[in-house]
């Protein structure tokens, strides 16, 4: 090994040529953004702020690395967003407290919106907040080598609706043929409870910006009961739960990456999903990579998108998944709160029929690509949109008849691809949702009802909580009702 200093490294992520570490495989964060400016190289059994002891991690890749903290001054210190409502709130009666320690990236750390938002929910909507929110329990800076990492203290949670689905017992063992989607009821509760939370968000000045599965979070039982050992993280490389020791290309010595990586371990042996599950809304400060954002928008002036705002201050840019951007994102780059509505929509499709509506995969072509897809399941769009499809020549005539499907147009002595047009409510049926006739055409016409062209004649959360099949759907007063087989 070198024993001379290795160069800082530039604030800002690295291209290929720069890369400074030998590759990692696990599905963990980019090591290469473990730079000035990006994320705090954290190695388990850290403690934070005198207090807050990391176990365990939880989670990556939203700006933040978030991890599973043994709050080691919980008997001694009470914070005073949680001793003001405590009466309400934050009732326990357990000796020790286990909080999800999210610790955002330095170059972001000053101008977060999330910080801001959590703060205000909880000045003016503390215990509706409770409800539908990951609440803020504490907040504190950290200076590391990489700079001034804003840390925000969140209650903990489990899986998300994205990936918790994969754990329910009914799908292991795996079988080939099986469709891995919710039970019905299941599905029904999920989609009540995020579009009630939404309401609240909504209702309350602040647009989520990412509101998807992975975002919807379970809660876990009772861990704050559970032994510190039987939480605690496995550093065994052969476990694949951690990576092999982090390494310079040039064998140097880095200052400013851990010496491993943790892949996350989300609690599933502690998640509640049974009989009167809750679910929560979380992040809201931004769920795209340091890394795909950056290779991206490297040498430009774009600024960093953000996810949660308050109506009053949208983000130039904000984040959102691929295949649940509104089309007005894609085409005009408008920002309102009716993006929430349109992912809403585009969650009602995959949740009941287990498959999403709009899967779009990263390329150069996947504005064209998404662009089709709504054209071909949601019909033409309208004129003050298409307008702004810069490449719609390559597609369509100037009658605007569609003549060719192949991505990036016809090459040249090749003949122009046309495929099968299936609408929504074609794809909707095809998947085989378990509902009779009469429930699947009222669930086809609220996800039409949902997903308009126009931003104006988007429902609100509380109108579509109005809706019948909304109102059928009891998530409080009988949590007997909720099954999982």
């Amino acid at each position: 090994m070198s024993t001379s200093s290795p160069p800082t490294p530039p604030s800002r992520a690295l291209i290929d040529d720069e890369r400074r570490f030998k590759t990692i495989t696990l599905p963990c964060e980019w090591v290469e953004d473990y730079r000035p400016g990006g994320y705090h190289p954290v190695v388990l059994g850290d403690v934070f702020n005198h207090q807050y002891k990391v176990i365990r991690k939880l989670g990556e890749g939203s700006y933040s690395t978030v991890w599973l903290a043994h709050d080691l001054k919980y008997v001694h210190l009470s914070h005073f967003y949680y001793r003001r409502y405590i009466s309400s709130l934050l009732i326990s009666f357990s000796n020790s407290r286990y909080v999800a320690l999210k610790i955002l990236v330095s170059e972001i750390s000053e101008s977060t919106t999330e910080l801001r938002i959590l703060r205000h929910i909880i000045e003016y909507a503390p215990e509706e907040g409770s409800r539908y929110i990951t609440l803020l329990l504490d907040e504190f800076e950290h200076r590391g080598p990489n700079g001034l990492h804003m840390c925000l203290v969140l209650e903990p949670m489990g899986p998300s609706v994205n990936t918790m689905v994969e754990e329910l017992p009914q799908f292991k063992p795996r079988r080939r043929g099986m469709k891995i989607r919710y039970p019905l009821q299941m599905a029904k509760s999920i989609l009540k409870q995020s579009l009630q939370a939404l309401a609240f968000l909504h209702e309350n000045g602040i647009a989520h910006g990412d509101f998807q599965p992975g975002n919807i979070l379970f809660p876990l039982i009772d861990v704050d009961s559970t032994p510190e050992e039987l939480l605690l993280q496995e550093e065994d490389v052969q476990a694949r739960s951690i990576s092999p020791p982090v390494q310079r290309l040039d064998g140097k010595q880095d200052k400013w990456a851990p010496q491993y990586l943790c892949v996350a371990q989300p609690l599933v042996p502690f998640t509640c999903y049974a009989e009167g599950f809750k679910v929560k809304l979380s992040d809201m400060g931004g769920g795209q990579s340091l890394h795909s954002f950056f290779l991206t928008n490297i040498n430009t002036h774009t600024s960093i998108p953000w996810t949660a705002y308050f109506f009053t201050d949208p983000p130039t840019k904000p984040v959102t998944p691929l295949g649940l951007r509104a089309p007005e994102l894609i085409l005009t780059g408008a920002v309102n709160n009716t993006v929430d509505i349109w992912s809403f929509g585009c969650l009602i499709f995959e949740l009941i029929t287990g498959q999403p509506l709009f899967c779009i995969p990263c390329s150069e072509m996947e504005d064209d690509d998404h662009l089709l897809s709504l054209t071909a399941q949601l019909g033409a769009l309208p004129d003050e949109l298409f307008r702004h499809w810069t490449t719609s020549s390559l597609y369509f005539t100037p009658e605007r008849k569609l003549f060719n499907c192949q991505l990036g147009g016809v090459a040249p002595g090749e003949e122009p691809l046309i495929v099968e047009q299936t609408s929504m409510e074609e794809c909707f049926d095809r998947a085989g949702p378990d509902l009779d006739e009469e429930e699947a055409k009222k669930v086809k016409a609220l996800i039409r009802w949902i997903l308009q062209y126009d931003p104006g004649k988007r429902p609100s959360p509380t109108k579509i909580l109005s809706d019948p099949w909304f109102c059928e759907i009891d998530v409080e007063d009988d949590p007997s009702k909720i099954s999982i087989v």
